[in-house]
């Protein structure tokens, strides 16, 4: 319904639109798919071909469980109802911190036993680091749920993922009008040489996509659901939250599209690490029509593969909390069209891009609006080099072939604003 009252606007203003995917492939949206150009997921279907049987409606950890783990391989549906929680037991029960917590471990001892000041500058390692995997692990095994082949994931009427992490591990599958919210780890890490000055690390992201190939993320809202306060200790943020979503492993032919991912610091990891093992020739993955709001980095973050970024709105509203928007990894090729900033005067215009390694970037189109200046355009290459060595160059080898639709940078707020996250949201 929104998308059809913008485009209603549009036309008032004497400018045509294309129908979105929706509105393209019919009325029930769990059999809606990808259309056959938009991005390097183009074609995935899902579970749109789902006997009567094969589609479930779920409003419990459990449900969802035994929904996902039905007649594995068939197409499948899977409609959630409200918000499901996480952090359960097999029973959908309550569990706290304290429950998933091996005898081994609470956070005090751990505290003490790895004080920098005392431990030093060296892994923790153990039997009270023993004891925190051990915890960690327990609380994976209610968290985490996993998501096989030929599956659509719809959400109905604000259905909310809470404290849950969808780890798709399955070819054709698709994610749809679903709120993903605190994924949170009861038991980070400590790491005193992530660094100068160590940093707390955590596990579990909202969605994790492992190996997973033909994929669609389209219309949800991704963020900490309000659990960003934690205490200091060693100097650093006790950090429980990881990702907001990952695409890892040798994860291919992705799109992400017309998402809100906001207030939330590591956001979207392309490639998770700079060993080649899984990905090169990989990670093809196209992001568009999404909303980073209040985000810290990784939006996103890439290494080796062929990503296309285009038509997204970045707003940034506390430079205190932000550190960068395109992360050039290694043997990266990022290519950035007509891409919309709102940034506080005080980011410089070179820090919208960090070197990670990488060598290469194409950036055009792109505007940006400094406070609520008119937006201007800005070459985002020329800015980084002008502040940075070494510079990137500015050929990443291939052009994007796979968009149904681009718009120009001024609509990208508009048509983001508008359009991105849940339907009825």
């Amino acid at each position: 319904m929104r998308w059809k009252v913008f485009a209603g606007c549009l036309a008032l203003l004497g400018l045509t639109v294309t129908a979105g995917p929706a509105e393209a492939h019919g009325h029930d949206p769990g059999r809606v798919v990808l259309g056959a150009h938009d991005g390097w997921g183009a074609g995935t279907t899902g579970g749109a071909a789902a006997a009567r049987g094969d589609v479930h409606t779920v409003s419990k950890r459990s449900e969802l469980v035994a929904a996902l783990a039905s007649h594995p391989g068939a197409p499948k549906i899977v409609y959630v109802r409200g918000t499901i929680e996480g952090n359960v037991d097999a029973r959908d029960r309550p569990m706290s911190c304290d429950d998933f917590a091996d005898p081994g471990y609470t956070r005090p001892a751990y505290l003490a036993a790895y004080d920098p000041a005392t431990w030093g500058k060296v892994e923790p390692s153990g039997p009270l680091e023993e004891a925190r995997a051990r915890s960690q692990a327990n609380q994976a095994a209610q968290v985490v749920v996993d998501v096989g082949p030929n599956t659509t994931i719809y959400g109905l009427d604000g259905a909310t993922l809470h404290g849950l992490t969808l780890r798709v591990t399955g070819d054709n599958v698709i994610l749809r009008n679903l709120r993903f919210s605190d994924a949170h780890d009861c038991f980070p890490q400590w790491d005193p040489l992530d660094g100068a000055d160590g940093n707390w690390n955590s596990e579990y992201d909202n969605v994790d996509l492992v190996g997973a190939t033909h994929v669609w993320v389209d219309h949800n809202e991704f963020s900490d659901g309000g659990n960003n306060t934690q205490p200091t200790y060693f100097g650093r943020k006790y950090e429980v939250h990881d990702g907001l979503l990952d695409i890892v492993n040798g994860s291919d032919l992705v799109t992400v599209s017309d998402n809100r991912l906001h207030d939330h610091d590591k956001t979207m990891l392309i490639g998770n690490t700079d060993k080649p093992t899984y990905d090169v020739g990989k990670l093809r993955v196209t992001v568009h029509h999404n909303l980073f709001s209040e985000i810290g980095q990784r939006a996103p973050r890439v290494r080796y593969g062929q990503v296309h970024v285009y038509d997204n709105l970045y707003l940034v509203r506390d430079p205190a909390a932000y550190t960068y928007s395109l992360g050039v990894g290694v043997e990266s090729r990022i290519y950035a069209e007509n891409n919309f900033f709102r940034i506080p005067a005080s980011v410089p215009l070179g820090a919208l891009v960090e070197y990670w390694k990488g060598t290469v970037l194409h950036a055009t189109g792109t505007l940006v609006s400094v406070g609520w200046a008119p937006p201007r355009p800005v070459d985002l290459l020329a800015e980084y080099n002008a502040a940075n060595d070494p510079d990137l160059g500015a050929d990443v080898g291939w052009t994007p072939t796979l968009v149904d639709r681009m718009d120009p940078a001024w609509a990208v707020p508009a048509r983001v604003l508008a359009g991105a996250g849940p339907e009825g949201r």
